[in-house]
Parts: structure tokens; C-alpha cells; sequence
């Protein structure tokens, strides 16, 4: 499961983190409200723990918007404020759940798990992405196109689910950079040139096209192939 953390406190987001990475959560961060609006408008993410308070958007904004784009990400909001009219006005911006600070690890896990299975309730493929004969399960970490099962790293994991988020869409390599690598000012745009051609040997099977088509000067795009 793929979690997007907004919290400013960055001990706090250090702490958790390394919480959720230790039950197998892949975890990307942002420490202010209008990166993190950014971050989950992009769809990546099953969970959103969400701070209340926030420099640029605080948390309720952060939900509202998540919800009027319908994206399907749950959010869980973290808030010192304990009063009653405080959590309605957090479940009424579009909040799935709600945890007052200071908080347990143990139930922030719990709480994560809990937003996890309700997804999973909710929709029979929640895990899952699929284009065409390319299928993602995002909860077993598990891929394969048609009968091939794919060997990826974390890094054509990411890449490969980026361009699955956007099926059909030309993506620049400013944008799949940002999305892969979490912007690692270090790494160079020419990197992702060199992890789609990975991701492209590990795609290969007789007789099917490579999904991946190069647009010059633009970027990639995952083609919606037949499964």
C-alpha cells in the first residue's frame, strides 16, 4: 500500500515514516499543505495521512480538494484539536478517519490498516492496476504482463506504476522524475531515459508490442494495448 504523509513536524514525519515503512507501507512525504496537494493530486497514493495544521493549505483544504478532483485516496487526518465541532468539520471537508495528537504507533497503524481493507471492501480490484495485459497489485507487490511475471526493482516499480496511473497520457520526464525519485535534486532527467529502457527489457513478450511509446521532445506514454 502506497501512503502520502503531510505532516510539518519533521521529527514527527521522520518517526512515522520508519513506523510505516517497518509494516512494508511505501511512504512519500511533504512538509507543507501546498506540496502535499500537489503530491496527492496526482493519484499515487491509497492512504493520505494529513495533518490539520499546515503552512500554505492546512489539512481540511487538502481533503477538499483530494475530493472535488474524485480522486479515491483515503485521508486520515492528524489533529491536536480534540473537540467534537473540530472532528465533524474534519469528517465534513472529506476525511475517512480521524486521530487526535499525541497518538500511539500502534494506532496509527492500526488505523491505516483499517482505511486499507475498507478499499479493499469497497471495490474488488482496489489493489489493482491494470492496462491492458499489464496488471499491478499494489497490496501483494506483485506485477506481470499477460502470463509473465516481472522482476522489477523499487525504482521500475515506481516508474512502471507512474505511467499505470496515467494510462495513455504523455508524461514529460520532469514529471515522471519528480514522481519516482521524490525530487532527489541529485538525479538527472537523462535517468529516466535509462529506467524505461530497463523497464522496457523487463515488458518484453514475443509477439506484443512494447507498450511504452517514446513522443520526441515530449516524454513517455503507456499505450492501452489489448490484454
Amino acid at each position: 500500500m502506497r501512503v502520502l504523509l503531510i505532516e510539518d513536524d519533521k521529527r514527527l514525519s521522520v518517526l512515522i515514516r520508519k513506523v510505516l515503512e517497518a509494516e512494508h507501507f511505501s511512504v512519500d512525504t511533504a512538509f507543507d499543505g501546498d506540496e502535499g496537494v500537489e503530491i496527492a493530486l496526482r493519484g499515487a497514493h491509497d492512504v493520505a495521512i494529513v495533518d490539520w495544521m499546515l503552512p500554505g493549505r492546512d489539512g481540511p483544504a487538502i481533503c477538499q480538494a483530494i475530493r472535488a478532483a474524485h480522486i479515491p485516496t483515503a485521508v486520515l487526518m492528524l489533529t491536536s484539536r480534540t473537540q467534537v465541532e473540530d472532528r465533524v468539520a474534519g469528517l465534513y471537508s472529506g476525511a475517512d478517519d480521524y486521530l487526535g495528537k499525541p497518538f500511539s504507533f500502534d494506532e496509527l497503524i492500526a488505523r491505516v490498516h483499517a482505511l486499507g481493507r475498507r478499499l479493499s471492501d469497497n471495490a474488488s480490484n482496489a489493489w489493482e492496476l491494470r492496462v491492458g495485459s499489464i496488471v499491478l497489485d499494489t497490496h501483494s507487490q506483485t506485477a506481470r504482463r499477460a502470463d509473465k511475471v516481472l522482476d522489477l526493482t523499487k525504482t521500475e516499480w515506481s516508474l512502471l506504476e507512474c505511467l499505470m496511473r496515467h494510462p495513455g497520457q504523455v508524461l514529460s520526464r520532469e514529471f515522471i522524475l519528480d514522481y519516482v525519485w521524490s525530487y532527489e535534486n541529485s538525479v538527472q532527467p537523462s535517468m529516466v531515459d535509462v529506467y524505461i529502457s530497463y523497464l522496457r527489457n523487463k515488458l518484453r513478450i514475443p509477439k506484443c508490442k512494447d507498450p511504452i511509446q517514446t513522443r520526441r521532445g515530449l516524454g513517455y506514454a503507456l499505450v492501452v494495448e489489448n490484454a
